[in-house]
């Protein structure tokens, strides 16, 4: 099951999974049924194979998330959590669930379908959310890495509500949000040793969608400026690239449980265990308290 596959690096994972023989379903969790049937025909035509069924599932609407998971008739054995972005509009004002929208669709409706699915014996193998190498800061970007003093529970709550912020700037709070999407995978990795629950970033992609709920000037400098200007100098990769990550850190073992994988230096290239780069990202209690945290906010 990959979220967010209507489109961008979700929708070239599902055709790549769809290449592998051993493949027999894709599940392709959207929001928009429209988008997502017509995701499903380019795919069939893409790949030659009627392997995709869709799944109606908005990220940021709990309930959403709870009925899809009902609904599924038998278990899968991997889940690429893609679906994100840059929180629409207005990703500083909170939804009905007391979290910013920023929250809301990278990660508050992640960490319910994992739950959900993880309680009801629906994931048997491997688990992948998708981080962001902001999460660490990256300088030919100009993201610093996120500043937390404490890494306590609270301080967590404050980054999920947005009080935590002086100033909701999207680029900036993306970061936090990512970290926090790599503390809580590694928290709940442990409490289930027999499902392989990790973080990747995808890196650098372009041809993504991420950026494409920012305001119309930031939108428009990152997609005309630096989105072309970061491909010619090699900083981002292809779309195919990008979505390669998730197949390879699913299918292979090599990437283990617990552990968030992303570019050694900026955002493409060779990936490598964060750990080694910011050491924060290991810390079982920070990973324990952002987990706590997020699930303060889920009734």
């Amino acid at each position: 099951m990959i979220t967010g596959a209507n489109g961008g690096i979700g929708k070239d994972t599902a055709r790549q999974f769809a290449l592998l023989t051993e493949t027999e379903k894709v599940y392709l969790a959207c929001r928009n049924q429209l988008k997502a049937e017509a995701a499903k025909k380019d795919l069939e035509e893409a790949t030659g194979r009627k392997i995709f069924e869709t799944v109606l599932m908005d990220v940021s609407d709990l309930d959403s998330v709870r009925r899809a998971v009902a609904g599924l008739a038998e278990p899968i054995e991997g889940l690429v959590m893609n679906a994100g972005g840059m929180g629409g509009g207005n990703p500083g004002v909170k939804t009905k669930d007391g979290v910013t929208q920023m929250v809301a669709t990278n990660l508050l409706g992640h960490v319910v379908l994992l739950d959900e699915l993880l309680k009801a014996g629906k994931l048997t193998k491997a688990a992948v959310y998708a981080g962001s190498e902001a999460a660490r800061g990256v300088a030919v970007m100009g993201m610093a890495r996120p500043k937390l003093k404490s890494f306590s529970v609270e301080e967590f709550a404050s980054v999920v509500d947005g009080s935590f912020f002086k100033k909701f700037d999207p680029m900036e709070v993306y970061g936090y949000v990512k970290l926090m999407g790599s503390f809580w995978m590694s928290s709940i990795a442990r409490k289930y040793p027999e499902v392989r629950i990790l973080t990747i970033s995808p890196g650098g992609t372009a041809g993504t969608a991420v950026m494409n709920d920012l305001p119309p000037f930031m939108k428009s400098m990152f997609k005309y400026v630096a989105m072309p200007m970061m491909s010619t100098l090699g900083v981002f990769h292809a779309l195919e690239v990008g979505a390669k990550r998730f197949v390879d850190a699913l299918n292979d073992t090599q990437y283990k449980s617990g552990k968030f994988y992303a570019s050694k230096r900026n955002v493409s290239g060779k990936i490598v265990d964060q750990g080694g780069i910011f050491s924060a990202v290991d810390n079982p209690q920070y990973q324990d308290n952002a987990s706590e945290a997020l699930h303060r906010f889920i009734s």
